[in-house]
């Protein structure tokens, strides 16, 4: 009976268990040293909703210490008790500490702290010190919150479902950050406006991301595997990075032809027999594939959500969003009094208005 008890929690909590990859977060970092090499350079790193004991995000920043030029790393985990993990055993690295309280490690969140070398001139992984918080580590509670306003970058794989909270959270105390979620979000009413006006925008990364998931999560017939180890792994196809960080591809413009090209060339058939169709209800053309976007259209043009990913300020202008679920972002008046992108009567997927900030030749 305890068992199934467990595992109807499991099953009531929402799954946010997702860690992720070294290679994932290396590669999304570098992206942004590359651009900026001094990027991190005497800053505080904040990386909340962590732990090294199961999370890469503070053996990648602790073990690039001293290339990065840090001022000082700060880590904090949640309290096993506070998260229901369900098969949660301290580790050795924790057990073996003189500061281990078999009590604390359940009840209290821990904080794990790097800044000075202990012994070889080198700043990295065996120089971090730790503790327990005096609270959850919810980071939402005051405790974390200061944590958060001595840091200037916020970096992390938040819980999902959190997303919303978690990002103003950020916001509120206008950090720089660097964080994963989920492409829907682009189109969260409260995320949308803040991609509109460039305060945020997508890193590096987009699309399908691997995730080692804690023993507990049950098996599911797609994008699930376990390794030679019995490591549980989910994948997921829609994952992105957000950002409010500088680099490299949010510069880069996208290579396009002009619409009497695509009509006689793309590579899609809609295209080719279609061509380009007007909104029932907005003064704007459809381009259901980013690669189709015509070079020497003026107008409004409809693109998928995915074109965030290839999204330059230089040379779009974002209009507005729509959606069957949205009201309110269009950007553009329906002439319909519909809300969500209809051609022919019927309901297209949403839709990102956009509009060349120049016309190329």
């Amino acid at each position: 009976m305890a068992l199934q008890r467990q595992l109807n929690q499991a099953k009531a909590n929402k799954e946010d268990e997702f860690y992720t990859q070294y290679a994932d977060i290396q590669n999304e970092v570098n992206a942004y040293v590359d651009f900026n090499p001094d990027v991190f350079r005497d800053k505080t790193i904040l990386l909340p909703c962590d732990d090294p004991e199961w999370s890469n995000f503070t053996k990648f920043f602790a073990q690039n210490f001293d290339r990065f030029g840090l001022k000082k790393l700060i880590s904090t985990s949640f309290a096993p008790e506070s998260k229901k993990y369900m098969d949660y055993q301290p580790s050795l690295f924790e057990q073996e500490s003189p500061i281990f309280d078999e009590d604390m490690s359940k009840t209290h969140g821990k904080i794990f702290t790097l800044e000075k070398d202990s012994s070889d001139n080198r700043r990295d992984l065996a120089d971090l010190k730790w503790n327990y918080l005096d609270g959850t580590g919810d980071f939402r509670s005051r405790e974390v919150c200061k944590l958060r306003d001595e840091a200037d970058f916020i970096i992390t794989n938040p819980p999902f479902s959190l997303f919303r909270d978690f990002l103003q959270w950020i916001l509120e105390a206008d950090k720089k950050f660097l964080i994963i979620g989920n492409q829907n979000a682009i189109t969260y009413k409260e995320v949308f406006p803040l991609l509109k006006e460039n305060k945020i925008w997508l890193g590096k990364k987009s699309g399908d991301m691997a995730f080692t998931v804690p023993s507990y999560y049950e098996p599911r017939s797609t994008r699930f595997w376990v390794d030679e180890t019995g490591q549980k792994w989910r994948s997921m196809g829609n994952i992105c990075w957000f950002t409010n960080i500088d680099l490299a591809k949010r510069h880069e413009y996208l290579s396009l032809m002009t619409m009497a090209d695509n009509l006689k060339y793309s590579k899609h058939k809609e295209i080719k027999e279609q061509g380009y169709l007007k909104y029932d209800n907005y003064d704007a053309i459809e381009v259901p594939y980013t690669d189709a976007i015509p070079s020497d259209y003026e107008g409004v043009m409809g693109v998928p959500i995915t074109f965030m990913d290839k999204y330059s300020p230089e040379q779009f202008n974002i209009v507005g969003l729509t959606a069957g679920n949205i009201r309110g972002l269009a950007g553009l008046e329906s002439k319909t009094g519909k809300d969500g992108p209809y051609i022919g009567g019927k309901l297209k997927y949403g839709r990102i208005f956009i509009q060349q900030r120049r016309r190329y030749k």
